[in-house]
């Protein structure tokens, strides 16, 4: 029964967070000043950085307040919140090296399968 709670959680907090995110985006683009950068996504991704050292600040030791905005909420407005936050632990726990390769990889990879994906669809 926890598992199916678990997923309630989840889902409802991604809802939220998607519906936020994209009502956010649509209302920085329209005040964005150079549209050759992607200022909407780069405020999305830093206050969704913000919000999960909130977050884990706050709750770190309760599981459904996880569920709900750090898993949920945030992962439906943006998973780069999580991406820093790893790397962060990584640097935290004394893996520099493979928060530096984590970084690297996610980064390079990234926009190398992007644009894989992009050639092969079209």
């Amino acid at each position: 029964m926890q598992s199916i709670i678990s997923l309630v959680y989840v889902g409802l907090g991604g809802f939220i967070g998607a519906i936020l995110r994209w009502s956010l985006g649509n209302a920085l683009k329209k005040i964005q000043i150079n549209e050759n950068f992607p200022i909407a996504t780069l405020f999305i991704n830093l206050l969704g950085c913000f919000g999960i050292g909130w977050a884990y600040a706050l709750w770190e030791n309760n599981p459904n307040a996880k569920l709900i905005f750090i898993i949920g909420f945030l992962g439906g407005f943006t998973t780069f919140s999580t991406f820093a936050y790893e790397v962060l632990s990584l640097i935290k726990n004394g893996n520099t090296l493979h928060a530096i390769a984590y970084v690297a990889l996610s980064s390079v990879a990234g926009v190398c399968l992007v644009w894989l994906g992009l050639k092969l669809s079209s």
